[in-house]
């Protein structure tokens, strides 16, 4: 028995050294997915990048920190995502053991009533002189499947695709929270300045309308201008609740995305007082791929359907399985113990070709193949928007900054001119429409150069974003 089970292992183990192929062939990543340069960028050799910074390094203010901190701690989100990555990592552990055989203990006890008129019933009544036989068993059994055609080897390799897929995934999720925090703060200072913008043109506005009414007491105006005045001032005011709402509810969105219930956030920083690196260190597009975790995340989702082919193209195949049994049997409990009187065991080999589920095996393989090339594609894509978004962002840092300039320039134009404006009213060199229409120009310049601040530092964090920076 023990020769015959070596002998039909050892068979095993030719056929599989021998016989053994790749049935299938990978399909790798498409090299001609990526540009050679991003837009508007100088080519350049050279593979650093903001994206390589580290997000504690990247943004500067405490209070961004703090928050990113509490995020990425905190986050539901990131927390199911990691909960995702063990599973991921169990089920590639347990594709470890495919190769290893399948061993089961088993106890077994029956006992049989045959009738006295069968042929049985009468040979087990001469035999042994009773109506009924008994049956006990103890032992172990044994199966294993010879990886022939590599179906447990891409079993195996689909599972370690799938547990870095679920690491990248999380990753790509934390680049998102962490632009979605410093952005909603950013915000959060746009609007404190803007707040801070409405209640000192309400000030301007209120002093505007006192002078106005000195004159109309004086007779040298109408009642239509200090109601234009009033109307004007009664503009400026209504921002101020509204401004404070907004800063609120952004306040409630930062709270949600660090896992806390709302409350207010601190802050110590100014809009006007943060600056903007000049972010020169772009990369080459090919570098992407080792930084922006979705890209990689669709790189590994095609080699995992790779592996699938491999299955299922395996499974058009023999499979060759093994199975074996022993242990002790006897009809009688003081015998079942009996050695080696009691002992049994059995050895099957062989190969199993699917013949009428072939259809349905052959369908799953075409399924795989699609799902395969539907990968190539999406990988292709994920490159696409991956090198658009870099150049989105690449234009909206260049771009913003003109505005900015040009912005400043107005607002300080409006300045001097709301200046001039109240000196010659108050002489009497100028209507009222004048100084209330500078009054509402400069207000609305203010707020929009505060935008504008506030735009160029969201395009300064979807770029470091877009390059694949904030999971390290």
């Amino acid at each position: 028995m023990k020769n015959y089970i070596t002998k039909i292992v050892m068979i095993a183990i030719l056929i599989v050294t021998f016989i053994s192929c790749k049935v299938s062939k990978d399909i790798e990543t498409p090299k001609d997915a990526f540009p050679e340069n991003f837009r508007s960028a100088s080519v350049s050799g050279d593979t650093t990048s903001i994206g390589d910074v580290e997000w504690k390094k990247f943004f500067t203010e405490q209070d961004i920190v703090k928050l990113i901190d509490s995020a990425v701690t905190r986050n539901n989100d990131l927390q199911i995502a990691q909960k995702n990555i063990e599973i991921a990592q169990y089920r590639f552990t347990q594709s470890k053991w495919g190769n290893v055989p399948q061993v089961n203990l088993f106890v077994n006890a029956s006992t049989s009533n045959p009738s006295d008129n069968s042929f049985t019933g009468l040979n087990l009544s001469q035999a042994i002189g009773a109506k009924h036989i008994d049956d006990y068993s103890a032992g172990a059994s044994l199966s294993w499947e010879a990886d022939i055609w590599g179906k447990i080897r891409n079993q195996k390799k689909g599972a370690y695709a799938s547990y870095l897929q679920s690491s990248e995934v999380k990753k790509a999720l934390q680049t998102t929270i962490v632009a979605n925090v410093s952005k909603g703060y950013y915000n959060l200072l746009m609007l404190d300045a803007q707040l801070e913008i409405a209640k000192k043109n309400v000030q301007l506005n209120d002093s505007t309308t006192s002078i106005i009414k000195l004159k109309y007491d004086a007779g040298q105006v109408t009642s239509l201008a200090v109601q234009q005045s009033e109307a004007q001032k009664l503009t400026a005011a209504q921002l101020v609740p509204l401004l404070e709402q907004n800063i609120t509810i952004q306040e409630n969105a930062l709270s949600v995305l660090t896992g806390s219930f709302p409350s207010a956030k601190e802050r110590n920083t100014l809009l006007t007082s943060i600056t903007i690196e000049n972010n020169t260190k772009i990369g080459i597009p090919s570098s992407v791929v080792s930084r922006r975790p979705d890209v990689k995340s669709a790189e590994l989702a095609l080699k995992a359907t790779n592996a699938n082919v491999g299955i299922t193209k395996a499974d058009l195949y023999p499979a060759l399985r093994i199975t074996a049994q022993g242990g002790l049997n006897s009809f009688e409990t003081s015998n079942w113990f009996n050695i080696p009187a009691s002992l049994f065991g059995t050895v099957a080999g062989g190969l199993t070709q699917p013949i009428f589920n072939n259809k349905r095996v052959r369908t799953q393989y075409n399924i795989a193949v699609a799902e395969r090339e539907k990968a190539v594609l999406n990988f292709r894509q994920q490159v696409l928007v991956a090198v658009s978004e870099v150049a989105d962002a690449m234009v909206k840092v260049e771009k913003l900054q003109q505005q900015e300039t040009l912005l400043k320039e107005r607002v300080k134009t409006l300045q001097t001119a709301i200046k001039n404006a109240n000196l010659l009213f108050k002489n009497g060199m100028a209507e009222y429409l004048e100084v209330i229409t500078a009054q509402s120009n400069l207000l609305q310049s203010e707020l929009e150069l505060a935008d504008i601040k506030r735009q160029q530092l969201s395009a300064n964090t979807d770029l470091y974003r877009a390059l694949g920076g904030g999971w390290r």
